[in-house]
């Protein structure tokens, strides 16, 4: 990266810095049970609600018991499960088409980040009737307060029941690309562990390490504030506490219930102090390949978190000492050691693999342009990257044997 460019960023990013006691964040109403949601309904006086899911979680009758409380309660309930793994502009296309068909007054997102991004660009074209979805992508494109939107993740993952982005994929260009909005953050967050009992091992353990990767970046990028320090520590501890307990009691409601806490406060955590480029090539690959975005971070963040050396040691150091692997009397590389080494192996005792299968060569150079124009000058990392620099990463994880 040249020098001009490098200092453009960090210019730019400090200017943020400096705005972030003054932007318009805001964290949802937090209820503790799906039950709450008619009532609240009714008390907004919405009559008509379009709730936006997947096909796997409706096929298991997961939103079953939501859709009878809302018919019992006298309002109207369409359904999109048409969200897939990576939302695509077409399922917020097909869903936008809905609400506007049924006459809908407010949104449900049911699901894991997939079916809560989707809501959240449904409610953006919803304010913006006449505008497509990639002129809205980007920071800051979204003012217009969009419908009422009810987060209720059945993953402890992502934190997009707290955040102001949507990450929504293009498949005909290969292309993911993030929405970040003040105005795109849920009014109201449902943490109802019930609903995650029934998440398999592996998306237990792979949407965890997504949020223990939004902890990770917002602790130790460059735009920190006392509070988001003091989530992203407080995440690191419940993430090491209890995602492998999790993983193997999948109905440990305490467990459940930590990791949900942990996922929404790093979501706020990294909704102000951003993320890293761990998420900016995980972003291309989910683009690219499909990949999971969970998976995409886990295997990532080992490699990418040493990369930054010693710029991040203080801070991994820290973050160490919050996840139990170290003691504050060590020192900073030694810290900082012992926090990505416990990433791995807990990586493995969950079965997450090292390595990523489909990467190929030739498509690298467009994914780490990609995630460049993705991560900088946005992302406040510790150090600084362009995209050749950034082609390693794809390589290191590219399972090529």
């Amino acid at each position: 990266m040249n020098f001009v460019f490098r200092g453009f960023c960090r210019v730019y990013q400090f200017a943020f810095h400096l705005a972030l006691p003054a932007l318009p964040y805001r964290e949802p109403e937090k209820l503790a049970n799906i039950t709450d949601v008619p009532l609240l309904l009714q008390q907004k006086k919405l009559q008509s609600v379009l709730l936006v899911t997947d096909r796997g979680l409706r096929g298991a009758k997961a939103t079953a018991h939501l859709e009878g409380a809302l018919c019992q309660a006298g309002i109207r309930c369409a359904v999109y499960d048409g969200t897939c793994a990576n939302p695509t502009v077409h399922n917020v296309e097909a869903a936008v088409k809905l609400y506007q068909e049924q006459g809908c007054q407010g949104l449900i997102a049911f699901g894991g980040g997939s079916s809560m991004d989707c809501a959240k660009a449904v409610g953006a074209r919803i304010a913006y009737p006449h505008k497509t979805l990639g002129q809205l992508k980007g920071l800051l494109r979204v003012l217009r307060r969009v419908p009422v939107l009810i987060a209720i993740p059945t993953t402890a993952g992502t934190g997009s029941e707290a955040t102001i982005t949507a990450v929504i994929t293009d498949s005909e260009k290969k292309h993911k690309y993030t929405m970040n909005d003040f105005t795109l953050i849920p009014r109201y967050a449902v943490l109802d562990p019930s609903v995650t009992y029934t998440l398999p091992p592996q998306l237990t353990a792979t949407t965890g390490m997504d949020a223990l990767t939004h902890a990770v970046e917002a602790f130790i990028g460059n735009s920190t504030s006392i509070q988001t320090r003091r989530l992203s520590l407080e995440a690191v501890r419940l993430i090491f506490a209890n995602l492998e307990l999790a993983y193997q009691e999948g109905t440990n409601r305490k467990a459940r219930e930590n990791m949900l806490q942990a996922a929404y406060l790093a979501g706020i955590a990294f909704s102000k102090s951003y993320v890293g480029y761990i998420h900016a090539v995980a972003h291309s690959l989910g683009g690219q390949y499909n990949t999971p975005h969970g998976l995409a971070n886990a295997v990532l963040m080992p490699i990418v978190l040493e990369a930054y050396g010693k710029a991040a040691h203080r801070k991994l150091h820290a973050l160490g000492v919050a996840a139990g692997v170290c003691v504050e009397a060590d020192d900073h590389a030694k810290g900082a050691k012992a926090f990505i080494q416990a990433i791995r192996e807990m990586n493995r005792r969950m079965q997450i693999p090292e390595k990523l299968p489909g990467i190929r060569q030739m498509d690298i150079p467009q994914m780490a342009r990609h995630a460049a124009k993705e991560a900088n000058p946005l992302y406040p990392v510790p150090v600084l990257m362009c995209a050749r620099e950034l082609e390693r990463f794809y390589e290191k994880v590219a399972d090529w044997s």
